[in-house]
This record gives C-alpha cells, sequence and structure tokens, in this order.
C-alpha cells in the first residue's frame, strides 16, 4: 500500500513567505517583527508564525531578542568578510563545472539572461539588474550539477539575502558587474573551467569590496554631518 501524501506543514510555507519577504525587501535588515500585523496579513494564528520564526533564527535570518521580540539580523561587516570568500569559493567551484559539463544547448539558453542583463545594466536599472543577475548565478549552479554544493550555496544566499544588492548602488558598479558576468560567460563557452572559476571568484570578492566601499561613504557621511551639527551648536551658543 502507498504512504499518503501528506500536506505540507504550515508552518515551513509560512517561512518560504518570510524568507521572500526579505529578499524583496518588504521585510528590512534590522527591522522588527509584528507578529499581530503578520498574523492578519497572512491569515494565519501565531502558532505557525512562531515556528516559522524558529525556522528563520535558525538559519541566521532573524534573530531572538528577550523581552523584545524578533528581528531580521543585520550582516555586521565581519559577517561578510566570513561569508563572501567562502561564497567565492563555492560558486567559483559551480563555474567551473559548469563549464565542463554544460551542454552547447545548455549555454545558449543562458544568451537571453545575458541580454536582458547589458540591457538592465545600459538602462541603469539596479532592481532588474539584480533580478536577472540572480537566475544567472542560479543557472550556472544548476549547470554544475552538484547537490552537495548546491546546497551549500544556497544555505549562504539565504544568508547573503540580507544585504540584498546594496552592491549595486556604489556608482559604476552595475556596469562593472556586467561586465565580469559577460567575461564569466565567455569562459563557460570557450569550455575553459579555470579561467571561469577564477572570474568568478573574483566577481563575488569585487561585490565584497563594493559593499565596504559603501560602509566606508556612509561613515564618512555620517562623520561629517555630526562635525556639522557640532559647529552649528558651537556657533549658536
Amino acid at each position: 500500500m502507498s504512504a499518503r501524501i501528506v500536506q505540507q506543514v504550515l508552518y515551513l510555507e509560512v517561512a518560504a513567505r518570510l524568507r521572500a519577504m526579505i529578499q524583496s525587501g518588504e521585510l528590512t535588515s534590522g527591522a522588527w517583527i509584528d507578529e499581530i500585523r503578520l498574523t492578519k496579513e497572512l491569515g494565519i494564528s501565531r502558532t505557525p508564525l512562531r515556528e516559522a520564526l524558529k525556522v528563520l533564527v535558525n538559519e541566521g535570518l532573524m534573530r531572538l531578542e528577550p523581552r523584545r521580540g524578533c528581528f531580521v539580523n543585520e550582516l555586521s561587516a565581519r559577517d561578510l568578510d566570513d561569508i563572501f570568500p567562502l561564497m567565492a569559493m563555492l560558486e567559483g567551484r559551480c563555474a567551473y563545472e559548469a563549464a565542463r559539463k554544460a551542454s552547447d544547448q545548455d549555454l545558449k539558453r543562458l544568451e537571453p539572461l545575458h541580454r536582458q542583463l547589458r540591457a538592465h545594466a545600459a538602462a541603469g536599472d539596479a532592481d532588474q539588474y539584480y533580478a536577472t543577475n540572480a537566475l544567472i548565478h542560479e543557472a550556472v549552479q544548476a549547470l554544475a550539477d552538484n547537490h552537495w554544493l548546491s546546497d551549500l550555496i544556497d544555505n549562504l544566499r539565504q544568508v547573503l539575502s540580507l544585504s540584498r544588492h546594496k552592491s549595486l548602488t556604489l556608482p559604476g558598479r552595475v556596469h562593472e558587474s556586467c561586465a565580469e558576468h559577460l567575461a564569466i560567460f565567455a569562459a563557460l563557452k570557450a569550455r575553459a573551467p579555470e579561467d571561469a572559476e577564477a572570474l568568478t571568484r573574483k566577481h563575488l570578492m569585487r561585490q565584497l569590496a563594493a559593499l565596504h566601499a559603501l560602509s566606508g561613504q556612509a561613515a564618512l557621511a555620517s562623520g561629517a554631518t555630526s562635525a556639522a551639527h557640532s559647529k552649528t551648536q558651537e556657533l549658536e551658543s
């Protein structure tokens, strides 16, 4: 007798919905989770929501603070420095294996995505560029056809969704990123696994460098604002 099909547990569906809300920016880094609002919005009780929150806390997407509630996690500079080299290594290996395993038809199916990527870069549309960029990364991952590697990347990619596409806000970064992707694609089509791996690693580390540059700019701007405020107070006194 065949085993009965069991409907997916509700809290897992809720967890998937919350992940999507984080990735879309609907739930931003550092945001407090308003459980009452979410239960009404999702049409669920508090129990599946709280079970879902526990799942996301274990995944590193959220944090639980005693007597304060649950918050969307925030990645520190240390977190980024720890995660990006791992992602560079893993996604580099994906590109290596994709260059060895992908058929001509597989690579031909990537052409439209790269055309879209160029178009979004030319238009300066960071949101659409980010979405297409993500599809390309996922496509190369699929072509690598290594489920062990894919599972590791998926777990880290979920955590990195907390930073979303902030690196693309650095002036010129969208165009640099596009050029990097085109170089990786050329290496895949040339069946050059070592080149594809090296270029992909460089691409991921350039993202990290862009995030650091943005952090530095923010710190300078904050310092300048504080200095101006102090000067104004001195003049008023």
